[in-house]
């Protein structure tokens, strides 16, 4: 009998905490719905067509570029701030309001580092911005020579630049983002020029890109900062902002096959909070990830550089969900919301009530597919 209260004491208060944040927070039930459990399907896959033009309004109240991640001089000398963010096992990490540009959070944010496929975000905003998106572009065989994963486009065949965008940023196709770059710019070595052009004016100056895939080249690197600050003008792009946020699309190759491309950033099968970017693997850069998040009151960009498989989604939806509340740039609260709100949000079995913290859902919440 005594279990049987303490039970019901617990469920209730649980049912509480549910009912009095969630609107506090400005977060609808449905990032609970989302999460895929078992027998839980995620979002329908989107097929490339004329509906991907669908513009998405800039944010009126976006900062100005010069802006983006500034770190006050107060803690520019800390490594880590604030101390009552969650952790993450990055290396380095930086968390960006994304509509005023400001720090949230950071952790060695200035480090050089290999940043593998999220540097894409750069090619994609390049490949937007010269438009044209609807044009033809003939396959050449020197795209196709290029590790997996691979779109397996075949030298001849003719797609549409929107098509091979689309391959890019959803399923981090390297071929397609070769033939985007030599398309565009005519050559490889051309296009990182323009990519380099393209990052110092968005204020990442401390970054070096050989080519546009991230692929392993000495003497090419970026930092989390300037990474910040790249994703922030990409989340600003309407035409990135179609694509970062699906969660697959179907490619028809000129054979008619289609094939379904999965997210590679899983994040965005987990919820509609969680609202798109990038991920990158090489075995130099680790782990890394480009994500960002929304409510009614806030839009977050974060960026891990450096993380490992076991951790980096679960670290992402903590941090993500502690930026999203409105308190979290006070040190002083963010230690006792956090805790609510993954308690709150994150769907995991195996406590005793049948609620708990986030912590372990690798062994509660299903994440299909590999990380590129």
């Amino acid at each position: 009998m005594m279990q049987q209260r303490c039970f019901l004491l617990s469920a209730m208060s649980w049912l509480i905490v549910c009912t009095s944040w969630q609107p506090l927070l400005g977060w609808s039930r449905e990032v609970r719905r989302a999460l895929p459990v078992d027998g839980v399907s995620p979002a329908p896959a989107a097929a490339l067509g004329p509906q991907a033009t669908q513009e998405i309004p800039q944010n009126a109240g976006a900062a100005t570029q010069a802006s983006v991640a500034l770190t006050p001089s107060a803690i520019s000398a800390l490594a880590v701030y604030p101390s009552t963010a969650p952790a993450t096992v990055a290396s380095s990490a930086i968390m960006i309001d994304a509509r005023t540009g400001s720090i949230i959070f950071f952790k060695n944010p200035d480090v050089h580092r290999p940043v593998a496929s999220t540097q894409k975000l750069l090619t994609g905003l390049l490949v937007a911005e010269h438009g044209g998106l609807d044009s033809s572009v003939r396959v050449l065989a020197s795209d196709c020579a290029v590790e997996p994963t691979k779109l397996g486009i075949k030298p001849g065949e003719v797609y549409t630049k929107r098509e091979l965008l689309g391959a890019m940023l959803v399923h981090s196709c390297n071929d397609a983002a070769v033939c985007l770059a030599r398309s565009d710019a005519g050559s490889v070595d051309a296009f990182a020029r323009l990519m380099n052009a393209k990052a110092l004016s968005l204020g990442a100056a401390n970054s070096h890109f050989i080519n546009p895939n991230g692929l392993p080249r000495s003497g090419q690197f970026s930092t989390a900062r300037d990474m910040a600050r790249i994703a922030f003008a990409a989340y600003h792009n309407p035409t990135l902002r179609q694509f970062i946020r699906l969660p697959g699309l179907k490619f028809t190759y000129n054979s008619g096959r289609q094939r379904f491309l999965e997210p590679t950033n899983k994040l965005v099968t987990r919820s509609t909070i969680f609202n798109g970017m990038k991920t990158g693997y090489t075995d130099a850069s680790g782990r890394c990830l480009i994500s960002s998040a929304s409510s009614t009151r806030r839009e977050i960009i974060l960026v891990q550089l450096g993380g490992t498989h076991h951790t980096l989604w679960d670290d992402a939806q903590r941090l993500l969900l502690w930026g999203l509340d409105s308190r979290s740039a006070s040190p002083a609260l963010a230690a006792n919301d956090a805790t609510v709100a993954f308690a709150t949000f994150g769907i995991c079995r195996g406590s005793a009530a049948g609620f708990g913290p986030l912590a372990n859902s690798e062994n509660r919440i299903r994440v299909r597919g590999r990380v590129r």
